[in-house]
């Protein structure tokens, strides 16, 4: 997990000050503009939110809400603590592989051409792996959690697949069968990644024939086709519930998040990121304000797109059609079974899950926060965006 470095900074802040220059440039899409625009706004009186005052020192506080872009550092926290709680009921309870899928950085232009084109064979790719290693070496449908990431620690473009593998499969007679032979890989890795180069490879290239666009893209597939690809596999990990913590850091991650970012001055950006070529040191990049913002831009995905897809086994379509018991029998709790029948508070599951109690006093640690007055969403007269977030950085 990103070491809890202090900050002073954020993202915002960065797009407050260098988002200008780059919005007049021209570079940024419209669902680009969009998410710097939710950014600028996330929990500021733009976004309206609630007065509170605390019953025991009196204080007031303001608390403004968020503005839920996936793309937003701020909101992904609690996003991933809810993930991982409802995870943790559909999880087989057997030891798991982390296989990350890469490709080669030669392909980076087709990405940039059609982003969902890309993303969609990367997935495509890896889920017929997947099903196909599974058959051929045990016999068994096996499945996979998979959670899509494009940037590398620098913000470089770098897509790629993390995948959870559990350790069983369901064969063709009915039957649970446990596979994973070895403790360090799950299937030979040098296979792995011939079967994957060539599946990939194949259909980037059929769709590109489709949409008559091969020719544009032959010398970057040509210089793909001479690399070597590498598909990694971390040993297995035993017990569900480690796997799901360790899955979480992955799911609801984005490519920066505010505790990385240590300086930002009037012209650079000053952040952490992990060395891979020096023993995954961490050490501290600097970048030019427009740069660092034209490389975050390059990770904003196209909306309605799925990061996170189940295949096999953990889709939901087969454990719908296939009695498979994915949590082991445990005997009644009457505790849990009491909590079952109070419906549970917002703030009450925020606690449980986090850690953090959003009605307890920042100023006094003692009192309890109450909501006094609401404060309405400031709405703006409808007009063109990338002029609205141009008149806001100013």
């Amino acid at each position: 997990m990103e070491k809890p470095y202090k900050s002073k900074h954020e993202l915002a802040d960065v797009v407050c000050q260098f988002g200008g220059s780059l919005l007049q440039s021209g570079e940024l899409s419209p669902k680009q503009i969009k998410v710097f625009h939710n950014l600028v706004q996330c929990r500021t009186a733009a976004l309206g939110g609630h007065e509170q005052v605390c019953d025991d020192c009196g204080v007031i506080h303001y608390r403004y809400n968020s503005c839920r872009d996936r793309h937003c550092p701020k909101c992904q926290g609690t996003k991933q603590a809810l993930w991982i709680e409802k995870l943790i009921k559909s999880t087989l309870a057997v030891k798991h592989y982390h296989l990350i899928f890469t490709v080669p950085h030669e392909l980076n232009q087709i990405y940039l051409w059609d982003r969902r084109l890309y993303c969609n064979i990367l997935f495509h790719a890896t889920r017929g792996i997947l099903r196909s290693f599974g058959y051929t070496h045990y016999g068994c449908e096996t499945g996979a959690v998979a959670v899509l990431h494009t940037w590398g620690q620098n913000l470089s473009l770098h897509p790629h697949l993390h995948c959870i593998v559990p350790a069983a499969g369901y064969s063709l007679s009915g039957k649970w069968r446990h596979i994973g032979k070895y403790e360090n890989y799950l299937y030979p890795v040098h296979q792995l990644s011939a079967a994957f180069k060539g599946k990939f490879l194949d259909s980037i290239k059929r769709e590109l024939r489709k949409l008559s666009a091969m020719d544009g893209f032959k010398v970057c597939i040509e210089a793909a086709h001479q690399k070597k690809w590498v598909v990694y596999c971390e040993p297995s990990m035993a017990g569900a519930e480690h796997v799901i913590r360790y899955l979480g850091q992955y799911t609801h991650r984005i490519a920066i998040s505010n505790q990385r970012i240590l300086n930002v001055d009037s012209t650079n950006v000053t952040f952490v990121a992990k060395d891979y070529r020096d023993r995954a040191q961490i050490k501290p990049v600097s970048l030019k304000g427009e740069e660092f913002l034209r490389r975050f831009s390059l990770h904003v995905m196209p909306d309605g797109y799925v990061r996170i897809r189940r295949f096999g086994i953990y889709h939901h379509t087969t454990k719908l059609h296939l009695d498979l018991q994915f949590v082991p029998d445990e005997k009644p709790d009457i505790d849990q079974m009491t909590a079952k029948q109070k419906p549970e508070t917002a703030p009450e599951r925020i606690l449980r899950l986090t850690g953090f109690d959003i009605t307890k006093c920042p100023h006094c640690k003692t009192g309890r926060l109450i909501v006094i007055r609401t404060l309405p969403r400031i709405r703006s007269p409808a007009g063109h965006l990338p002029s609205m977030l141009f008149d806001k950085l100013q």
